[in-house]
């Protein structure tokens, strides 16, 4: 496709937007949804960090199985559009199932089922910029595909989550699946790919134990978090002991020790999971590594304020589910069309005043409206979160402008795709380690005192985003 017109561009990324209104709506709509109705109160944030980190992990096995497996397929139907149509038809199966469920353990099953199928899709879909799309025109390609990345977030809000508000569930599903199967089929008949005609014959081995290896990083960072987090939250709480008691000595030793584990697992799995993949160069290349750190901090503190933001609603505003999920809608929109607006800003301005100071005044953003949600627990008001949603809006859309972009500087050109390939540990690892600790440690200090596990959570969310800006720091000039 040397001569791009204007629609290649759309034909070529609008299984983006099927996808991610997929995403967003299984992952920030159904799944809050549904454990709110089948996890009693005390058990709903544990039991959706359990549920998150399940299908993470198979997410992070799946996807660049699929891709691999598409760089090697020989179908006269092309690489990348056979996986495409095959993921999308399971999908509309475990849509269905996750509509269905009656149990949480039903719907953990069509959680991880539905993570395969959207990951059978996701992986190859990758690869048709780089096959498809001229070198010089792949920065316009890239642009839209970032719009159909990001109009998800306001579709599914003014949308899908209003029908769950409405207590239509299964219109709910029925829109995610249309979308769904209209972005593929534009996909499939529209892409025109030239079969492959011989194999490769790059190992395949090697790039799953790449994967192995940052899955073994980020789960020694884990345990890493839980070690130095028990040990913080010990001596605080042997030191607040004799003057409030020994109830809330431990209240406190878990909510320090729960947010310093958030830390430690994040510098400690990056690193781990960096030097598994890439060796002695994840020690020369150090900057690199600090901006995987940078990445990863962000990205648990956004994914997790997502996730858990529903349970939140109900407790504040004690609402039920229906209300929660549409509030939640409401508060979607409004972040994502200030993502929208200021990713779309932020290229120019990181092009114009440095792609770090961007990165760093993203952290700051967002560090700011994270500490004011604080405000809200005990005095619930939505107009502080709505005007918390447009401060984070702001410093998530300029982040995932200008760190990604700080991040093409920071790998060695003929090795970019290995070197991106593991900012996967970031992305996948952010759920695993915001909602996997975050979790159970809102839910422990809730039983404790109503609302001081969201308080603890996101008090820690807070200190993720300022320590992304702290974190580059490490990113040097001289490896840039």
């Amino acid at each position: 496709m040397n001569n791009m017109r204007w629609y290649d561009y759309l034909s070529i990324n609008v299984f983006w937007l099927g996808l991610n209104v997929r995403n967003t709506a299984v992952g920030s709509v159904f799944t809050p949804y549904l454990v709110a109705l089948f996890v009693p109160e005390s058990g709903r944030n544990t039991a959706l960090g359990f549920i998150s980190t399940a299908g993470l992990i198979v997410a992070m096995l799946v996807q660049p199985a699929a891709g691999l497996l598409s760089d090697r397929s020989t179908s006269r139907f092309g690489r990348r559009r056979p996986f495409i149509f095959a993921g999308t038809i399971f999908d509309l199966l475990f849509l269905v199932a996750i509509a269905l469920s009656g149990n949480f353990w039903m719907l953990l099953a069509a959680t991880l089922l539905i993570q395969c199928s959207a990951n059978v899709s996701h992986g190859p879909l990758q690869g048709l910029i780089p096959d498809l799309v001229p070198e010089g025109q792949r920065g316009r390609a890239s642009a839209v595909k970032a719009v159909f990345e990001l109009l998800p977030i306001i579709l599914v809000g003014f949308t899908i989550a209003q029908l769950v508000g409405k207590g239509e569930l299964g219109w709910a599903v029925f829109a995610t699946g249309a979308t769904l199967v209209v972005t593929m089929l534009i996909t499939v008949l529209a892409v025109k790919e030239q079969p492959l005609r011989e194999k490769p014959i790059a190992s395949f081995k090697l790039p799953m134990l790449r994967v192995l290896g940052m899955l073994a990083g980020i789960a020694l960072g884990a345990v890493a978090g839980l070690l130095g987090g028990g040990a913080v939250g010990g001596l605080a709480g042997l030191i607040s002991w004799p003057f409030v008691g020994k109830d809330a000595a431990t209240a406190v030793g878990v909510g320090i020790g729960g947010v310093v584990a958030m830390v430690v697992a994040v510098v400690a799995g990056v690193w781990s999971g960096t030097y598994a993949t890439l060796g002695q160069e994840a020690r020369r290349r150090s900057s690199f590594t600090w901006w995987v750190v940078n990445r990863l901090l962000f990205l648990a503190a956004a994914t997790s304020f997502q996730g858990f933001l529903p349970f939140f609603l109900m407790y504040a505003f004690r609402v039920s589910a229906e209300e929660a999920a549409s509030m939640n809608g409401n508060l979607m929109t409004v972040i994502g069309l200030f993502i929208l607006l200021s990713a779309l800003a932020g290229g120019w301005i990181a092009d114009r005043f440095g792609k770090g100071r961007v990165v760093a005044l993203s952290g700051v953003l967002a560090a700011i409206g994270g500490g004011a949600v604080l405000t809200t627990i005990w005095v619930p008001n939505m107009a502080t979160l709505y005007a918390v949603g447009i401060v984070i809006g702001l410093g998530t859309g300029l982040f995932m402008t200008g760190n990604w972009a700080l991040g093409t500087d920071l790998v060695p050109p003929e090795e970019a795709g290995r070197y991106l390939g593991v900012s996967n540990l970031a992305g996948a690892g952010a759920g695993m380690i915001g909602k996997g600790i975050g979790g159970p440690l809102a839910d422990y200090l809730n039983r404790y005192q109503p609302g001081l596990g969201y308080f603890a959570i996101f008090a820690g969310y807070a200190l993720l985003f300022a320590l992304s800006a702290v974190s580059l720091y490490g990113v040097r000039r001289d490896q840039r």
